[in-house]
């Protein structure tokens, strides 16, 4: 069984399939109706209007309608798409056991507990007729599928087949009489009618009879009982009796029927189980249990090659067998079984043989795969008998098979196939091994596998494709080495493409798309199941679902090419032809419309020849297709499809295309519109474009604003003089201070009753007679002048570029420029449009604001007079006065004379250290920070990056440098690179210029070092961490370099160490034994000689102290075996010596044995002896006792202990 959709719910009674949709309806015990999509697994809807268990269910075969009826007597006629029910018909007196429409008629058939069967007419809503014969309940009743029958079971422990030709005719042609046709109602409700008559009636079963069906094709009957049997009846014109009966049940068989397709009979049964029969042997094929659940009802779908059984807590909708033909493709051919005939088809010239008669399978044990070696003419078949099992067939030469099944060599293997012209492998997945074999079944060699494998594919010759649960590695049986290893969901096929350079592994709902050597390119996940899939010759993925064909790009772009009626399975594509095997194993050719998903490659490809050979010459449009040039960055292209202004101005905006921007403005002529084109003109430096949208929506504020950056101060003197005439008094006094007119603004402030601010803005740039004037109009209240401050004159800055337009990169008309202005517009010569288009209107304030000091037009006549005096203006605007480059002639569009695309930008030198170099410190140095952390965590173990952070910014911020161009122009970043020399060439990149150095460490490691000696333990334990912090991002020339790398991280991890516990010996005052043991470790660290003698200077001096005189006399030992160079040190040793041995004994006991050696651990500060277990940091190498594992290390504070890493990588040296 192929459970395909599974639900959990109350217990189903009634199950429907609709006949062209994936939907299934299902009837619940606790009154619920449910709609479900069994392909995507979701419930569309759920109606809930019967009062009690619904127990029959049917969808109606053309129309929008479904039936069902209840333990309510009611029987409901719905419609699905205005999800309500439409009516009700009432009649039965009892539950209602099952309902179904009549295939053709507006008839229902309804089966009840009251014993009787009726036959309703849904479109009159009248019941037109009751057959009663059955005593006792009624338990199914249906139509036959093609003649004028009902059958029906009954708990009588009888099966009724009843003749309804005559209440065919009759409906067919009704009576005049309407009082006829009300007595025959009235008779027909009392004694039951004469337009059903009872044909047979079958006894045989000993206990109630729960259901019965027609075959479909042939004269039988089946039903099953309470008596826990399955019986086959078969039937003629005159009699019927009974064929067979089917036992193996363990309880009640609550339904069974025949299969549409195959000879065989389902049942299910109360034991909890499904079973298949076969119907011309009358055995048992297969059964399937369930643990908890006894099952109710089963439905098959009327078209398809599914079935569906409702239990106690839900259904399942399944498959008896796969249906997917197996298949392999070998040049112009595709060889491939049908029933039990291997066939071969010839795509060339469509031509389908057999070639050979291969075993009868069983249910559900048919081939699943083929393999083709075509050399030797041999083909390997697999099939999941016994395990998995395959048969090797060799085809004579003239293509009838040279043998029959006793020829076909066997064997066991989950997989087989072939991987060389006379091999082919098996797959043994009890000791995950590949078996080798020749053409005669002989065992050639073994391989093991390097994953645990459960199956096999081929992966060219030699070699493999391995697939576990979540994993494919690719193989290579001579070498026995990984060629490839790819993360993917569950695989279930895999697809080569024909240059075996790319595969296509196809999951249940994924297809990954990788390289020969399994290297990633895109991941595709559908909602619904993903079928088959080939490559076309331009490397597009063609792949089919249940219900479509669809491309996916090498980008992982995808879509839909054409919709399927039933899923298919590709063998091969070739140019816009697919052919595919259907489901009944028939060779099938389907043209596709492959424009779409090749304009969208050739734009891939940068082919821009092509594109727009298609733009021009097909009907690509759309607004998907619109879409999808936006947000690939096309815009320029989109542009060309569309005819609605509004998208085109968007469009046109994205692409920067101003000119096709301004023409969709003046169209649309919304003050938006204007106000964006002025923003994105503004963006590109367009200053003309800009002041015309800006006096378009008169944003007088804003033209202000550009005349004083562009330095168009004459303008700026007319604003000025636009905004005395609207009476803005802030736009004044702005237009006054951007032209930086004292004297104006004096004017505007005393107008505007500011006597205050003008006097004071009069005195303070020397406007003596204007300020005494004020002053006495101020009389008393004259403001004062702050003292001791020097006034400064307040300027607007000077513009950088003075008017016109910003100096842009000239380059030819790109691609989609020239030969496409026409595309989605009407011809339109833009060179008329802008000589007739008026662009020259005036900033017109006057006709609306009704004017009070004087006329615009005056100010604005100088404007008209200019522009009268030029002959040709370009776009003829009048106020723009554009400059000399701009007065160049337009050249025609159709003067391209050949194609340029504009230059595209270089790839910025830190993005080329970013690629070249695998060392974090040049990763860091680059800015990349979160590759530099990745490759110190995969080396070093590195998980605490704090430390760290402000050693990647000074190296990010000392490989480069930074240079200011103009003022408010933003400051240039350059790189700096490491060796650079003038004889170098430009083109050559060198890596990034480093602020961390080894010399600089050495210096740092002298300063640690002397605070040692001279006892400032803090400032000595600082300088050392900072090298072990700064050893990571240090990078060195030579391998020897590295080598001393690695012995100074070593050195200074043992001052830190010794550091650490020396300066935690002196913060416990109150813990002697404590204080003797942490300074007896220090003198285990490897130190320099003279930080050695002062350690075991210390050490004596502290054990002496308490008593503990042994211990004190090792330290003394050690200390004079080191020959020491201060007279004061020996002396003191010779007397703690002296003093001991008069009483070698310790006052208290230390965890401490000299004659054991040992590590300290670097967390806990606590002897681990030599064979003890201990886990190590992978950077610093530190020691510690298993409990740390996974802690940070507490001597680097960088990396975590015991995790796993690489090591060092600080020289290009190391990667050669």
């Amino acid at each position: 069984m192929l459970t395909k959709f599974e639900t959990k719910s109350n217990r189903v009674k009634g199950l429907s399939f609709h006949s062209k949709r994936p939907w299934i309806l299902a009837s619940l015990h606790s009154g619920v109706i449910q709609l479900w999509d069994y392909r995507m697994g979701t419930l569309i809807d759920r109606f809930d209007e019967h009062d009690g268990p619904v127990r029959g269910v049917h969808f109606h075969k053309s129309q929008p309608l479904f039936v069902s009826g209840g333990d309510d007597y009611k029987i409901k006629v719905w419609n699905y798409k205005m999800h309500r029910c439409l009516f009700t018909l009432l009649g039965h007196l009892d539950y209602i056991r099952t309902v179904q429409f009549h295939h053709e008629l507006p008839w229902i058939v309804s089966a009840s507990d009251d014993q009787t069967i009726r036959i309703w007419n849904w479109q009159s809503r009248n019941c037109i007729s009751v057959l009663t014969g059955h005593n006792h309940y009624v338990m199914c009743a249906s139509f036959h599928p093609k003649e004028d029958l009902v059958v029906s079971a009954s708990l009588d422990q009888t099966v009724r087949v009843w003749d309804i030709s005559s209440l065919k005719k009759r409906s067919a042609s009704p009576s005049p009489s309407d009082d006829l046709l009300r007595f025959s109602q009235m008779n027909t409700d009392l004694f039951g009618g004469i337009d059903a008559v009872v044909k047979y009636v079958l006894e045989g079963h000993d206990r109630g009879v729960n259901w019965a069906a027609f075959h479909p094709t042939l004269p039988l009957i089946v039903s099953g009982a309470d008596d826990r049997q399955v019986k086959i009846w078969r039937m003629n014109e005159t009699k019927a009796w009974e064929v067979d009966t089917l036992r193996g049940h363990m309880n009640n068989v609550s339904c069974v029927m025949f299969h549409l397709k195959q000879d065989i009979i389902v049942s299910n049964s109360e034991d909890k189980s499904i079973r298949v029969w076969d119907a011309t042997k009358r055995t048992g094929i297969q059964t399937f249990r369930r643990e908890h659940d006894r099952f109710w009802i089963l439905a098959a779908h009327p078209e398809m090659n599914l079935l569906a059984a409702g239990h106690d807590s839900g259904m399942i909708v399944f498959k008896l067998e796969r249906e997917r033909p197996a298949f392999a493709v070998s040049g112009d051919s595709v060889l491939y079984i049908k029933d039990r005939f291997l066939r071969l088809y010839e795509f060339s010239t469509q031509r389908d043989t057999q070639v050979l008669s291969i075993r009868r399978p069983a249910l559900n044990q048919s081939p699943k795969f083929l393999s083709y070696s075509p050399t030797e003419n041999a083909v390997l078949l697999c099939s999941d008998l016994d395990g998995g099992s395959y048969e090797l067939y060799i085809i004579s030469k003239d293509g009838t098979g040279r043998g029959d099944m006793q020829d076909a060599k066997k064997g066991v293997g989950g997989s087989a196939l072939f991987v060389a012209r006379n091999r082919f492998a098996v797959l043994d997945r009890s000791t995950n091994q590949v078996l080798l074999k020749n053409l005669k079944n002989e065992l050639v060699k073994r391989s093991a596998l390097p994953i645990a494998t459960d199956a096999i594919f081929y992966a060219g010759t030699g070699n493999l494709l391995c697939r576990a649960e979540d994993r494919v590695v690719i193989f290579d049986l001579q070498q026995r080495i990984v060629l490839g290893e790819l993360q993917t969901p569950f695989v279930k096929y895999v697809v080569w493409s024909n240059d075996m350079e790319r595969v296509a592994l196809l999951g249940k709902h994924a297809i990954v798309i990788a390289s020969k050597k399994l290297v990633h390119q895109c991941t595709l996940h559908e909602t619904i199941r993903v079928k088959s899939g080939g490559w076309d010759d331009n490397g597009v993925f063609i792949y089919t679902t249940l219900n479509h064909i669809k491309y996916c790009l090498p980008n992982g772009d995808s879509g839909i090419v054409k919709t399927l009626d039933v899923p298919i399975y590709i063998t091969k594509i070739s140019g816009n032809t697919i052919f595919c095997l259907d489901r009944d194993g028939k060779s099938r050719a389907i043209v596709i419309d492959a424009t779409e998903y090749l304009f969208k490659l050739s734009l891939l490809r940068k082919r821009y020849d092509l594109v727009m050979n298609m733009i021009r010459n097909s009907q690509l449009c759309g607004q998907a297709m619109i879409a999808y040039l936006q947000q690939k960055g096309f815009p320029e292209v989109a542009l060309h499809f569309v005819k609605d202004e509004r998208t085109r101005f968007n469009l046109a905006l994205e692409s920067g295309n101003i000119q096709i921007a301004v023409a969709s403005a003046t169209a649309i002529d919304e003050k938006d519109h204007w106000y964006r084109l002025g923003v994105e003109a503004l963006r590109q430096g367009n200053a003309g474009i800009v002041e015309y949208a800006y006096q378009r929506t008169k944003s007088l504020e804003r033209l202000s604003f550009l005349y004083l950056i562009t330095g168009n101060m004459e303008k700026l003197s007319k604003m000025l003089k636009i905004a005395e005439v609207k009476n803005d008094v802030m736009g004044q006094f702005h237009d006054a201070l951007y032209l930086g007119d004292v004297s104006e603004r004096v004017k505007i402030l005393e107008n505007a009753g500011h006597l205050p601010l003008a006097y004071i803005t009069a005195s303070v740039h020397g406007l003596n007679d204007v300020a005494e004037r004020i002053a006495a109009e101020l009389g008393d209240n004259i403001p004062s002048l702050p003292a001791g401050k020097v006034p400064a004159l307040l300027m607007p800055p000077s513009p950088i570029l003075s008017a016109g337009d910003w100096p842009l990169l000239r380059v030819m008309r790109g691609i989609f420029d020239g030969g496409l202005d026409n595309v989605g517009q009407d011809g339109i010569d833009e060179e008329d449009e802008a000589a007739d288009g008026d662009w020259g209107e005036r900033l017109d304030v006057g006709d609306e604001d009704g004017l009070q000091n004087g006329d615009v037009t005056s100010i604005l006549e100088e404007d008209g007079d200019a522009a009268e005096e030029k002959e040709e203006g370009g776009w003829d605007l009048e106020d723009l006065e554009l400059p000399p480059e701009l007065d160049t002639p337009k050249t025609a569009a159709n003067t391209l004379s050949t194609v340029f695309v504009a230059p595209t930008f270089g790839m910025p030198v830190n993005q080329i250290w970013i690629q070249k170099s695998s060392l974090a410190a040049e990763q860091a140095a680059a800015g990349n920070f979160d590759t530099a952390m990745r490759l110190l965590n995969r080396q070093l173990g590195i998980k605490n990056f704090a430390p760290l952070k402000s050693l990647f910014l000074d190296l990010h911020t000392g490989s480069h440098s930074y240079m200011h161009a103009f003022p408010s122009v933003p400051v240039v970043s350059l790189a700096v690179e490491r060796g650079w020399s003038e004889s170098a060439s430009p083109n050559v990149r060198g890596p990034p210029a480093l602020v961390f150095s080894f010399s600089q460490l050495e210096e740092k490691l002298k300063a640690g070092y002397r605070a040692t000696t001279s006892g400032k333990f803090t400032e000595a334990l600082r300088h050392f961490t900072g090298i072990l912090h700064t050893i990571p991002v240090i990078v060195v020339e030579s391998r020897r370099e590295v080598d001393e790398v690695k012995e100074l991280v070593i050195i200074v991890k043992e001052y830190v160490l010794g550091l650490q516990m020396e300066l935690k010996r002196r913060e416990m005052k109150d813990n002697p034994v404590r204080q003797q043991e942490l300074a007896a470790y220090f003198t285990h660290c490897n130190l320099q000689l003279p930080h050695l003698r002062l350690a075991l200077l210390n050490a004596m001096t502290v054990c002496y102290k308490a008593r503990n005189l042994a211990t004190a006399a090792n330290f003394a030992r050690r200390l004079l075996e080191t020959n020491p160079t201060i007279e004061n040190q020996a002396k003191t040793a010779r007397q703690v010596l002296g003093a001991a041995e008069r009483n070698m004994t310790d006052a208290t006991e230390l965890n401490y044995d000299f004659r054991n050696p040992f590590v300290i651990c670097g967390a806990t500060y606590v002897p681990i002896y030599r064979g003890q277990k201990d886990v190590s940091c992978p950077y610093c190498s530190s020691r510690f006792v298993p409990s740390q594992e996974g802690q940070l290390c507490t001597v680097c504070d960088l990396a975590v202990v015991g995790a796993d890493a690489s090591g060092l990588l600080c020289s290009p040296s190391q990667m050669r």
